[in-house]
């Protein structure tokens, strides 16, 4: 046992030298990481100031419920959207209208065809013949532009009117 302490008596200079090296390492690694640390508390500071949350936790979890609602409310969005689209091509939102005199004899341009169709050319044209006995209204149902009732040519014309109504 001697022997053992006369070995680390003869060592000691450098046992002490070893633990104050690693003890000085030691405090500047705790000094780098506290650096560290530091910068990134006054990240963390600026990034939760003005949010009204105490941890990030609690600011990650309200993120994620706001998501989920915005989320929610595309998703219905989009849904409306595909009824949309798909009910805008049948709307009969092109209109052709010719005025004519029906009888040239007498009379001006009092009588009509108003055609009203859709993008597949499907709807009615609407004929209203004018003179000084009375007025007649006639209406006939398109089916791709074509109807099988005969058409004047008057509707014929507001037909192509309505289609090249951009």
């Amino acid at each position: 046992m001697q022997d053992l302490n006369e070995l680390i008596m003869d060592q000691l200079f450098w046992i002490v030298g070893i633990f104050a090296v690693l003890i000085l390492w030691l405090l500047i690694w705790n000094i780098v990481q506290g650096s560290k640390l530091k910068k990134i508390r006054k990240k963390y500071e600026v990034m939760m100031a003005g949010t009204g949350v105490e941890n990030l936790e609690t600011l990650l979890i309200d993120l994620k419920v706001q998501l989920d609602q915005v989320e929610d409310e595309h998703g219905k969005q989009q849904r409306q959207l595909e009824l949309l689209e798909k009910a805008i091509p049948k709307q009969k939102a092109k209109i052709g209208i010719k005025r004519y005199n029906a009888f040239a004899e007498r009379g001006s341009d009092l009588s009509f065809s108003l055609a009203i169709i859709n993008e597949a050319k499907d709807g009615v044209v609407v004929t209203g013949i004018y003179n000084r006995d009375g007025s007649y209204v006639y209406a006939k149902p398109l089916n791709k532009g074509a109807s099988e009732y005969t058409l004047s040519p008057e509707e014929q014309e507001a037909i192509i009117l309505a289609i090249e109504e951009a």
